[in-house]
């Protein structure tokens, strides 16, 4: 079933946008999602497989077929399979905008980046005890240079844990 323009967005402009578009004939998001209807019911469950050659696999939910895949996965190791490799892809593929942000943070530190400047001393310093940076005796300029240059480690590092995924929003 069609929806109309408010049906698809709340937004006044984005539902003046929509109208202009299905007038002119332009193809949106919501055109090509029409088109996949109806959508795979094992899909949007997420518990369909195509980890591996052996497959495609898919559980019934409803416990009528198979519970299990070829390998041996139940729908709760499927969907979690799934959710992680999605989360490790979206990372991957934005991780540049993380880097970024570093770079810049240690041009600050080299006073090269403008009007930038460290706003939170605590936080600054809470972080970079997290990172095992001596505090002691130092400006809270050289601190910051000292956590940009770990924090660019990160982006290359081969081996152990990225200390980053230890900490917690809680904990910041």
């Amino acid at each position: 079933m069609k929806q109309t323009a408010f049906e698809k967005s709340i937004d006044p402009a984005s539902q003046k946008m929509l109208e202009k578009a299905e007038n002119e004939g332009i193809e949106t998001a919501w055109d090509r999602y029409e088109k996949q209807l109806p959508q795979c019911s094992f899909g949007q469950l997420g518990i369909c497989c195509r980890n591996c050659n052996m497959g495609p696999c898919r559980i019934d939910p409803f416990g009528e077929g198979a519970e299990k895949g070829i390998c041996g996965a139940t729908a709760d190791i499927i969907v979690a399979r799934n959710l992680l490799r999605m989360i490790a892809a979206g990372a991957a593929a934005h991780s540049d905008h993380a880097r970024d942000a570093v770079l810049t943070f240690k041009k600050m530190t080299e006073g090269e980046a403008g009007s930038y400047g460290i706003k939170d001393k605590t936080k600054l310093f809470s972080l970079a005890s997290e990172y095992g940076i001596s505090l002691e005796g130092k400006s809270h300029e050289e601190v910051a240079g000292e956590l940009a240059s770990a924090l660019l480690a990160e982006f290359g590092k081969q081996e152990g844990p990225i200390q980053y995924t230890r900490l917690s929003l809680i904990h910041i």
